[in-house]
């Protein structure tokens, strides 16, 4: 017995059996496909823009050393600091409002009320609906002169402002396309406070807790995970806004720029692509993608190590 024992062990230190080998290259063949596309189509663009930013580059010219030029270039830029304060104010405003949006829409088709099935689906139908789509539906609901939302203003007796030709409310038109699609949210909160244990409410009811008290001490810390994966992923989706301004803008420069009315609507995504395939600047382009890299990344960084303090897991 001792004999066999000692045996096994030994064959285990020099290594994988013949089958063990055999199930190993039949599964790495199986997930190759995956592999060459990950490496061809992620791996390579990543180092290769990381190149493209050291360069003076054109698609049509072969790539020119310039070392740290194309950065100390943005630092210079008037673009890029407009672009970086538009999308910090959708990412600091917009994100937050569509997050309560999105948790205060699950909280009403949490009830089981009748008919209920077909009002999630109502609020969730937004979500499906192809963001260029939507944009160029909101581009007619905020026309000011024939849209809906400026005729029922003026049916109110309401101001009704020049949506997508002032630069006051072009980003509130976006956050207004955020909140219509914030169902997919909806969603992922329902789900979640679907799963909150009845028995919570009920003791803290007992207890004579009112219901501001069992949001706070209840629905917040159990939904506290969910509210930071919404968070980070609104985050990150706000420093790639693109097509909405895009169509809002009108898909045509104005001065030289994308960005609508003012530069109001001059994103980070919308800059990198006016950079890239209008300018042809593709090593100026490369070198703006890793600084929106290094931003997401420090920013999710901060989020997480802040989330220690106010995420709760099942079981603290």
């Amino acid at each position: 017995m001792k004999d066999s024992i000692s045996g096994q062990t030994s064959l285990r230190r020099r290594g994988w059996t013949r089958r063990e080998w055999h199930y190993f290259w039949l599964g790495l063949i199986f997930a190759s496909p995956w592999i060459i596309g990950f490496l061809i189509f992620t791996v390579y663009p990543f180092f290769s823009s990381l190149y493209f930013s050291l360069t003076e580059y054109d698609l049509f010219n072969a790539p020119r050393w310039v070392g740290m030029d194309n950065y100390k270039a943005i630092m210079k830029d008037h673009n890029f600091y407009k672009s970086i304060s538009n999308t910090l104010f959708m990412a600091f405003i917009s994100v937050p409002i569509t997050l309560f949006s999105s948790l205060l829409i699950a909280m009403l088709l949490n009830f089981k009320v009748k008919g209920i099935n077909y009002y999630r689906t109502i609020f969730y139908l937004p979500a499906v609906i192809p963001s260029v789509a939507s944009a160029l539906l909101w581009t007619w609901m905020l026309n000011p002169d024939f849209g809906l939302v400026n005729i029922f203003l003026r049916w109110a007796g309401l101001p009704d402002p020049a949506w997508l030709l002032d630069p006051q409310f072009t980003k509130p038109s976006l956050i207004l396309m955020g909140l219509w699609g914030s169902g997919a949210g909806a969603l992922i909160f329902l789900a979640a406070l679907q799963g909150v244990p009845q028995t919570y409410y009920e003791a803290a009811q007992v207890d004579g807790a009112n219901w501001w008290h069992r949001f706070w001490k209840i629905t917040v810390p159990a939904l506290s995970p969910i509210i930071l994966f919404q968070l980070i992923m609104g985050l990150i989706g706000a420093f790639q806004i693109f097509t909405e301004s895009y169509i809002l803008a009108g898909g045509k420069s104005n001065g030289g720029s994308l960005g609508g009315p003012g530069q109001s609507l001059l994103f980070y995504a919308v800059n990198l692509y006016q950079e890239a395939f209008m300018n042809l600047k593709m090593g100026y382009a490369s070198a703006l993608a890793w600084i929106l890299f290094i931003i997401v990344m420090l920013i999710t960084l901060l989020v997480l190590k802040t989330s220690k303090r106010w995420v709760y897991y099942g079981g603290e």
